[in-house]
């Protein structure tokens, strides 16, 4: 099964796609994770990727659909994979139907107020990319993998509201898109992950 995970950033897509690979062996490809890799490294594509990132902008149409139609070429999603951080935009979701067969799209519908408070307490682990909230755990290493914890960049105030304004903009259109196809789902993000977890199993034993 391949699958789509939708909503604002923030809302838990990364999360969600951990425990779906965990418990369905899925692979999960974060197109935020693969940009940030990117960046990290210096490539020439990372330095064009920071520029947007920086100011909270998307990084433009071609250059993610590239970066999506090579990963999906690997041999490691030929079991299942789930799509986190992609499609951002309807003209992104209408290319990716030239190149993937998606099964099930997942909105997780998560207030603004709550993904605000998420991210400006949120520490990610850069070695497993686990997510850790400082409200509810208190160390500063990975309780997996044990490297120390650490903030994004990209995790203040200014950015999580460009960030949320250009996902109201430019991403919620493809609810519409998925819906009118009659892939769509959707689970309250408002809740804790645990219960967003066990909506999305009911959606996935659904089929």
């Amino acid at each position: 099964m391949n699958l789509i995970l939708l909503g604002a950033p923030g809302s838990g897509k990364g999360t969600m796609a951990g425990k779906i690979c965990n418990e369905y062996n899925f692979i999960s490809i974060s197109t935020g994770d693969i940009i940030r890799e990117n960046v990290a490294k210096h490539t020439t594509l990372g330095q064009l990727f920071e520029g947007y990132i920086s100011k909270g902008h998307l990084v433009p149409d071609e250059l993610i659909i590239e970066l999506v139609k090579d990963r999906l070429s690997k041999d490691d999603v030929k079991n299942g994979y789930i799509l986190d951080g992609f499609p951002r935009t309807v003209a992104q979701a209408e290319a990716l139907q030239n190149f993937a067969q998606i099964d099930k799209v997942i909105l997780i519908d998560t207030d603004y107020e709550v993904i605000k408070e998420r991210i400006l307490s949120r520490l990610t682990c850069p070695s497993c990319k686990t997510v850790f909230n400082t409200k509810t755990y208190f160390d500063n290493k990975c309780d997996k993998c044990g490297a120390k914890l650490s903030k994004r960049s990209d995790d203040n105030e200014e950015t999580v509201k460009e960030r949320y304004s250009v996902y109201t903009n430019q991403t919620e259109p493809l609810v519409d898109f998925y819906r009118n196809k009659q892939k769509l789902a959707v689970v309250d993000g408002n809740k804790t992950i645990d219960e967003v977890f066990e909506e999305i199993k009911v959606i996935l034993q659904e089929g």
